[in-house]
């Protein structure tokens, strides 16, 4: 077993944030669904993937940012 303490970090930082999405799209669409019907569970669906997408190109941007910074060196 390792003990590289970044990469354990960084695996937990990783699994809590899926395990975050997991919850807010199935527990929260969930709920919509079950106590608002079909229209308004595929609505809610629509606008988390609508939000979702800004989040992810920030998250893209970053990380290629970071990988031109890492290649100047």
């Amino acid at each position: 077993m390792s003990r590289d303490l970044r990469e354990f970090t960084r695996n937990t930082q990783v699994r809590l944030i899926f395990g975050f999405l997991l919850l807010v799209f199935i527990v929260g669409d969930g709920l919509i669904f079950y106590f608002y019907g079909r229209g308004a569970g595929l609505a809610g669906l629509i606008c988390l993937l609508g939000t979702l997408v800004p989040v992810l190109l920030v998250v893209f941007f970053l990380w290629l940012a970071d990988l031109v910074v890492k290649n100047q060196h």
